[in-house]
C-alpha cells in the first residue's frame, strides 16, 4: 500500500505542477503553432489551396509547409520557439513574405490573423526533404544498430534482430550476451519491462522485428545507469514517428517458421502527441530432438542414464503500447506510456529412457516418458514522467514513476511407465506441476541536469526500486496415466521474495581544450533482500524445511571516460564497475526435482558478482565507411556458476542416481578481449559490414570447488563471435542482402555450452515512392535442422547432450506506410524517465521451478 501511495504522490505532484507554469525562461524543447487566414486583396475572399512555407528567419530552405483550406485558413504545427519567415504562394499570385514571425516559450502560438495577397503569376515549386540514416552508428557512450534499415530483419522477431547487432551474441535458446557475458540488462524504450523478468529469451521471441526501430548497446555504462548487469545494457527502441498530423504503417510476414504482423498509428498536433502500436507473432509447430547421456562413477555408484526424446513447441505472443504526451509550454511537459504484453508456448513430447547399472545389472531398466506443458506470461508496464525546464538552456529536472506487473503461469504433466514385461516400476515418479508466479515492481526516480558553464555539465539523481515477487509451486503425484493426483509436500513450495534498491548518482561532463572531453561519475546503491518461505502443509513431516534469509550490501560504482576527437577519428578510454545481483531463482533454497535425475537448488548465501572493465576504443570515418576497434580487460570477482554434483536418493523405496546443481560463487575470472566492427562501401550500391569479438575465459577457481572441476576446465580458453553481411541495391528499387554469424562454444568451470551460427538471404522490392514493399527471406535454406552439443564433467560424472532444432525457413514480408507527414524534427530530445537497468535477465524472477522449455 505504501508503494502505491508513493506513486500517487508522484502523479499528484506532476499534476499540481501546472500551477507553476510560466515560471522561468524558455526551454528549447517547446513546440507551438503559427496560424492565419489568406485572403485575396481584390475580392476579399479566402484563397484555398495556397502554399504556406516555413523558413528559419534568413534561411533559404523551407523546414515545413501546409496548404490553406477552403476558408483560407492554415496552421503550422510543431513549431519550436524562435524567429521564422513565412511565404505564401499560389498560382496567379506573387510570393509574399512575412519576416520575422516570432514564437516564444511563454507564447508558443502565433496567430498572424488575416494575410492579404495580390494577384500575379508566380508559384512556389514543391520542396521534398529526403534523409538517410546509417545502419550502424557509434556514439560517445553507445553503439546504435538501426534495425528499420535492415532488409533481412523483416518478418522475424527481436531475437533475430539481436543476432545481427555488433558485440551481441544469441545462443540456440535465445539467451543474449554482450562480448560473451550473459549478465545483460535489456530495456525497451529505455525502461524495463515486467515481462522480461519472467523469461527474457521467451519474451524477445514475441516482439515482431517490424516493431523495432533501433537497438542501442552500452558496454561501459556511466554512473547514471543502474549498477546491475556486468556485461552492459541493451536498449530496444520501438518505432514511433515524430511528425505532424496522422500517420502510420502496417507490416508483417508469412513464412514456414513463423508469422507476424505489426501496426503503428501516430498523431501529433501542436504540443500533443499520441501513438499506438500493436504487434504479435505465431510460430508453426517446431520439433526438437535430444539425445542425453550421463555417466556417474562416484564411490560405489557406477551407472549410466540415457534419454532419447523429441518435443514439439508452439509459440505465440502479442505486445501493444499506448503513449501520450503534452507540452504545456516551454517549461513543463508530461508523458505517459502503457505497455501490455501477452505470450506463451506449449510443448508436447516424449521418448525412451534407460538406466544401466554396471554394479548391479538387475537394477537396469528401460522405460517410456511423455510430457506436456503450458507456459503463459502476461502483464503491463505503466509509467508517468513529468519534466520541468528552467530558464537556462539544458537546465531541467524530471520526476518519474513506474509500476510493472507480470504474471507467469506454468502447468506441466510428466508421465513415466516401464516397458512391458519388465515387472518393474519406472524410477521417475509421474507428476503434475502448477507454478503461479507474480511480480510487482514499483519505481520512483528523479533526474536533474545543470549546465554549470559551456565546459561543465552536472547530472545527478536518485531512485528507489521496490520489488515484490511471489512464487506458488505445487506438485502432485499421479499415476502412469495422470489420474489420482495427490499433493506432494516434499516438492511443493510457496515463496515470497522482496528486494529494495536505493540509489543516488552524480556525473560530470567536462569539455576541455583541443577536443578532449571527460565523463566522470560516482554512484552509490544499497540493496536489501528478504526471502520468506511459507509452509503450506504444516501437518506434513514430508516436506523441505526452508528457512527465511536476509541480505544487505552496499555498492560503490565509479565511472570514467576520456575522449579525444581529431578530424574524423575518435579515441576513447573508459573504466566502469558493475555488479550482478543474485535473484530469486539462484537464491531460493528449494530443491527443484522436476527432473529427478537432473535436479537444481538455489543458494541464499550468494554474494553479488562484481566486475571492473577498462576499455580503449578507436573509431574512424573514411568517406562513407566506418571502422571501430576496441581492446579491453575485465576482472570479475565471485563469479556465479552452477556446480553439478552426483547424488543418490531413495524415491518410493527405489534408489535414484542423478546430479544436483547448486549455485555458488565459484571463481575469479580475468578476461582480455578485442573487438572490431566496420561498414564499408567499395562501390556505391554495395555495403559490406562485419564484426569480430574475441575474449578469454581464465577462471581462478576458489579452493573449496577445485575438487569439482577437471583440470582441463582450468585452462585459458579463447572464445569469439563473428558476423558478416553484404547488401546490394539494384536499379528500380530492388535490394538484396545476405548475412551470417557464428558464436564459439561458451565455457564454464565444468564444461561448455554449444556453438551457434546461422546464415540468411533476403530480397525486397520497393514501390509507391518507397511507401510500400514486398520481400522474400530465407534462413538456413540448405539445411532443415542445426545440431548443438553440450558437455559437462567433474571427477564424479560426465554428461553430454546432442540437440537438433529446426532453423530452416522461407517467408514473404510486406510493409505499407500511410498518412500525411509534414517535416519531422530531428532535434527533439529523448525524454527521460524510469530506467531500471539493475537486474539479471533470463527467467530468474518468476520463482520456483518450471517445466523444461522447448525450441525456438
Amino acid at each position: 500500500m505504501k508503494r502505491i501511495l508513493l506513486l500517487i504522490i508522484v502523479i499528484c505532484a506532476s499534476i499540481s505542477a501546472k500551477a507553476q507554469f510560466g515560471v522561468g525562461g524558455g526551454g528549447s524543447g517547446i513546440v507551438g503553432k503559427i496560424s492565419g487566414t489568406v485572403v485575396d486583396s481584390l475580392t476579399k475572399k479566402p484563397v484555398d489551396y495556397a502554399t504556406i512555407s516555413l523558413f528559419k528567419s534568413g534561411a533559404k530552405t523551407p523546414i515545413n509547409g501546409v496548404l490553406t483550406d477552403e476558408k483560407g485558413n492554415f496552421k503550422l504545427d510543431n513549431v519550436r520557439a524562435g524567429k521564422y519567415k513565412i511565404t505564401i504562394s499560389f498560382i496567379g499570385y506573387p510570393t509574399k513574405t512575412f519576416d520575422p514571425i516570432e514564437t516564444t516559450a511563454s507564447k508558443p502560438d502565433n496567430n498572424m490573423g488575416q494575410l492579404v495577397i495580390a494577384p500575379s503569376a508566380k508559384t512556389l515549386k514543391e520542396v521534398q526533404v529526403v534523409g538517410q540514416q546509417a545502419l550502424i552508428e557509434n556514439k560517445i557512450d553507445k553503439i546504435v544498430y538501426n534495425a528499420e534499415k535492415d532488409l533481412t530483419a523483416a518478418g522475424g522477431n527481436a531475437t533475430d534482430v539481436l543476432q545481427k547487432v555488433p558485440l551481441v551474441s544469441v545462443d540456440m535458446n535465445g539467451n543474449v550476451a554482450i562480448r560473451g557475458d550473459g549478465n545483460v540488462r535489456v530495456l525497451i524504450n529505455g525502461k524495463p519491462s515486467g515481462a522480461t523478468s519472467a523469461s527474457l529469451s521467451d519474451v524477445l521471441k514475441t516482439i515482431p522485428a517490424d516493431q523495432i526501430k533501433s537497438i542501442e548497446v552500452v558496454t561501459s555504462p556511466s554512473a547514471k545507469y543502474d549498477a546491475e548487469g556486468s556485461a552492459g545494457i541493451i536498449n530496444i527502441i520501438t518505432k514511433t514517428k515524430n511528425a505532424s498530423g496522422i500517420s502510420g504503417s502496417v507490416s508483417g510476414g508469412v513464412g514456414t517458421r513463423q508469422n507476424n504482423g505489426n501496426m503503428n498509428l501516430n498523431y501529433n498536433k501542436n504540443r500533443f502527441n499520441f501513438s499506438a502500436n500493436l504487434g504479435g507473432n505465431l510460430t508453426w509447430p517446431q520439433t526438437m530432438t535430444t539425445d542425453f547421456d550421463q555417466t556417474i562413477n562416484s564411490g560405489a555408484v557406477n551407472q549410466r542414464n540415457h534419454n532419447n526424446t523429441a518435443s514439439e513447441t508452439k509459440r505465440h505472443g502479442a505486445r501493444g503500447t499506448l503513449t501520450a504526451g503534452y507540452e504545456f509550454n516551454g517549461f513543463n511537459s508530461i508523458n505517459s506510456t502503457l505497455a501490455l504484453n501477452d505470450g506463451g508456448f506449449n510443448t508436447n513430447g516424449g521418448g525412451n529412457y534407460s538406466i544401466e547399472n554396471f554394479a548391479n545389472p538387475a537394477k537396469s531398466i528401460e522405460y517410456f516418458g511423455n510430457s506436456a506443458s503450458k507456459n503463459k506470461f502476461s502483464g503491463f508496464d505503466w509509467n508517468l514522467d513529468y519534466t520541468h525546464k528552467f530558464k537556462k538552456e539544458g537546465h531541467e529536472i524530471t520526476v518519474s514513476g513506474q509500476w510493472s506487473h507480470s504474471i507467469i503461469k506454468t502447468d506441466y504433466l510428466s508421465l513415466f511407465q516401464a516397458k512391458p514385461l519388465t515387472g518393474k516400476a519406472a524410477p521417475q515418479p509421474s507428476q503434475k506441476g502448477i507454478n503461479n508466479g507474480k511480480n510487482n515492481e514499483y519505481t520512483i526516480q528523479a533526474d536533474y541536469t545543470l549546465p554549470i558553464s559551456k565546459t561543465l555539465k552536472l547530472e545527478a539523481g536518485g531512485k528507489t526500486i521496490q520489488r515484490r515477487i511471489n512464487s506458488d509451486y505445487t506438485i502432485y503425484s499421479v499415476d502412469s496415466v495422470g489420474n489420482n493426483a495427490i499433493v506432494d509436500p516434499l516438492n511443493s513450495n510457496l515463496y515470497n521474495y522482496n528486494q529494495n534498491v536505493y540509489a543516488g548518482y552524480s556525473v560530470f561532463t567536462i569539455t576541455l581544450p583541443k577536443n578532449y572531453s571527460v565523463l566522470a561519475g560516482f554512484r552509490y546503491e544499497n540493496t536489501q533482500i528478504t526471502g520468506d518461505p511459507e509452509t503450506p502443509y504444516a501437518s506434513s513431516d514430508n516436506q523441505q524445511e526452508l528457512k527465511p534469509f536476509t541480505a544487505s550490501y552496499n555498492t560503490y560504482v565509479p565511472s570514467l571516460t576520456i575522449q579525444k576527437v581529431f578530424g574524423s577519428n575518435t579515441f576513447k578510454l573508459s573504466y566502469s564497475k558493475r555488479i550482478q545481483r543474485p535473484s530469486l531463482q539462484v537464491l531460493n533454497p528449494f530443491i527443484n526435482r522436476t527432473n529427478i535425475q537432473s535436479q537444481s537448488v538455489g543458494n541464499p548465501n550468494l554474494a553479488p558478482e562484481v566486475s571492473q572493465t577498462v576499455e580503449l576504443n578507436y573509431n574512424t570515418f573514411i568517406k562513407s565507411s566506418v571502422l571501430n576497434f576496441s581492446v579491453y580487460y575485465k576482472r570479475t570477482n565471485d563469479l556465479i556458476e552452477g556446480i553439478a554434483e552426483p547424488i543418490s536418493e531413495i524415491v518410493d523405496g527405489e534408489t535414484v542416481i542423478g546430479t544436483r546443481t547448486i549455485q555458488n560463487n565459484v571463481a575469479l575470472n580475468n578476461s582480455w578481449g578485442a573487438s572490431f566492427f566496420g561498414s564499408v562501401n567499395p562501390i556505391k550500391p554495395l555495403t559490406i559490414r562485419g564484426s569480430v569479438n574475441a575474449f578469454t575465459y581464465n577462471p581462478t577457481v576458489y579452493d573449496m570447488y577445485v575438487g569439482s572441476v577437471n583440470e582441463d576446465a582450468l585452462k585459458t580458453r579463447l572464445q569469439y563471435t563473428m558476423f558478416g553481411s553484404a547488401q546490394y541495391t539494384f536499379p528500380k528499387n530492388f535490394i538484396f542482402e545476405a548475412f551470417g554469424f557464428i558464436n564459439s562454444p561458451r565455457r564454464t568451470i565444468q564444461g561448455s555450452s554449444p556453438s551457434f551460427g546461422i546464415y540468411a538471404f533476403g530480397v525486397k522490392k520497393q514501390f509507391l515512392d518507397k511507401k510500400a514493399s514486398i520481400g522474400f527471406n530465407t534462413v538456413q535454406p540448405f539445411a532443415v535442422n542445426k545440431a548443438f552439443n553440450q558437455n559437462i564433467s567433474s571427477p564424479g560424472f560426465t554428461q553430454r547432450s546432442h540437440t537438433q532444432f529446426p532453423f530452416q525457413s522461407f517467408g514473404i514480408t510486406f510493409s505499407y506506410s500511410f498518412g500525411k507527414i509534414n517535416f519531422s524534427n530531428p532535434q527533439q530530445k529523448k525524454k527521460k524517465g524510469v530506467n531500471n537497468d539493475d537486474q539479471i535477465q533470463g527467467g530468474d524472477q518468476n520463482g520456483g521451478g518450471a517445466a523444461p522449455t522447448g525450441g525456438r
